[in-house]
């Protein structure tokens, strides 16, 4: 059965990219091969998908650049091999998605970037407006300033949070291997490929192998609990070789290539789930009852002129509970506007947010997508 790429639902997609497909094996980025990447990104586009980019090889490339030709082991050298490196790969993507007449971004995130909930919000409504004003963005760790990334982090694992941070539909894990095979291919001849399964499957984990190359540093493992992770929020993922001949395109026209790992839950479900059951609520807004009707019965946002009250202290960004008049919890959501700043907008419409508070972050105080109702 071909994995359902081309299904329409499948319309934000993430792409990972590994270090074995974006450099000369290891040896400073190949521009043919990016260029290549670029013109299957650009296809896709066309189709009517939008795509984020999340690719490696700016320490390959930084090394290159230093002419060193192993990859170091002290922290401070790979993080100066990145910063280096970083300059060539922003440059190699822009140059490649130029000459097609696609606009791309830079966006550099930590794993300290999605957990904060301000700047998760920061950078989930940075993705979205590019991906509306027709821009690919390219992803990558900011391995500058970070130092535990570096050591035990990877960028299937990037992959998979921003595939859940901005809700897409799929994520394509594009690796040097052909798929998960039940045994490790390069040892075990008679190794069969997992053309589909479930992702969170216990026996994936048993299937994946150890470490990759020497430049990269994921292996399968690695690509099977990204998976696992994309799949709290709905979003399936494949994992497939990036030496296929127009793999992506193939993909997106429904062609059945490496592992197709599906989500168990649905989507909306999951995001549900996890503000419904996973976060502590920092304060609680007090609704009037055309606000509470507004979000039970027709799906709208919360806005400001809704607000009845607002109680205790929480920043931009912080789970708080949406209470009715007598106290009883009906959504939690995050919030787009610290306590202080609901309490000066509260009772007026959107329109004035940006008189009382001298800027707008956002129209809705808590927006649907970011809302539960309980």
């Amino acid at each position: 059965m071909a994995a359902p790429v081309s299904e329409p639902r499948a319309v934000r997609t993430v792409v990972k990219v590994g270090s074995s497909l974006v450099t000369n094996d290891g040896r400073g980025l190949d521009l043919a091969a990016i260029s290549r990447w670029a013109g299957q990104v650009a296809a896709l586009r066309a189709a009517g998908r939008q795509v984020l980019l999340v690719s490696s090889g700016a320490i390959a490339e930084g090394m290159q650049r230093l002419g060193w030709t192993r990859r170091p082991q002290q922290v401070h050298e790979l993080q100066a091999a990145a910063a280096v490196g970083q300059m060539g790969l922003a440059q190699a993507y822009e140059t490649c998605f130029g000459a097609l007449g696609v606009r791309t971004a830079q966006i550099l995130l930590t794993h300290a970037d999605l957990a904060d909930r301000a700047r998760y919000l920061n950078a989930r409504s940075t993705l979205l407006s590019l991906l509306q004003l027709g821009v690919v963005p390219v992803i990558n760790e900011n391995d500058t300033v970070v130092t535990d990334e570096i050591k035990f982090g990877d960028n299937d694992t990037l992959g998979a949070l921003v595939t859940n941070l901005i809700e897409a539909d799929l994520l394509v894990i594009l690796t040097d291997q052909a798929g998960l095979f039940d045994a490790d291919p390069r040892i075990v001849p008679t190794a069969q490929l997992i053309a589909r399964g479930q992702a969170g499957d216990p026996r994936l984990e048993e299937y994946a192998g150890g470490a990759g190359s020497a430049i990269g540093r994921g292996g399968m493992l690695s690509k099977i609990l990204a998976a696992k992770r994309a799949a709290r929020s709905g979003a399936a993922t494949i994992i497939a070789s990036g030496r296929e001949p127009d793999v992506l395109v193939r993909l997106a026209k429904g062609e059945s290539i490496g592992t197709y790992l599906e989500a168990s839950v649905p989507k909306l479900a999951a995001r549900k789930q996890w503000l419904a059951d996973h976060l502590q609520t920092k304060g609680r807004i007090v609704m009037d009852a055309g606000a509470i009707a507004a979000l039970c019965d027709q799906g709208k946002s919360l806005l400001p002129i809704g607000v009845i009250e607002v109680q205790g202290v929480f920043a931009r960004g912080d789970v708080v509970s949406c209470v009715d008049a007598a106290g009883l919890e009906r959504a939690r959501g995050l919030v787009n506007y610290s306590s202080t700043e609901a309490r000066l907008i509260a009772r007026r419409p959107s329109s004035e947010i940006a008189q009382v508070l001298g800027f707008i972050e956002e129209a809705e105080l808590i927006h649907r997508d970011n809302l539960v109702l309980l």
